[in-house]
């Protein structure tokens, strides 16, 4: 069974950005970011389908870009313009594989 693991999360000032990366033990498809913020349920980011297609929450679009290097088996989160309402662990599934999750926190 594939593996999943995310890093690249931290502590960053409103106005910043921070890249994200989920690491693939295998062969992945549909990749999809999720968060989840204290208190809160855990929501929709992006999705990177392996033929190229990308789909966003309405949240990030236009602040998030979401990539893949498929000889990698790597796919990426590169959140820019930052706000503090985006501060939650982040975290990489494909199919019913999830990740352990990536803290980031955007405070000043």
């Amino acid at each position: 069974q594939v593996q999943l693991a995310e890093s690249g999360g931290g502590l960053v000032q409103p106005g910043g950005s921070l890249r994200l990366t989920c690491a693939a033990s295998g062969r992945v498809e549909t990749v999809t970011w999720f968060r989840q913020a204290p208190g809160k349920e855990r929501e929709f980011v992006a999705t990177a389908y392996r033929g190229g297609y990308r789909t966003y929450a309405d949240s990030v679009k236009g602040r998030f870009l979401v990539s893949r290097d498929n000889t990698q088996n790597t796919v990426y989160l590169q959140m820019n313009s930052l706000k503090p309402e985006d501060t939650a662990v982040y975290y990489c599934n494909t199919d019913d594989i999830w990740g352990q999750g990536t803290q980031v926190t955007v405070s000043s």
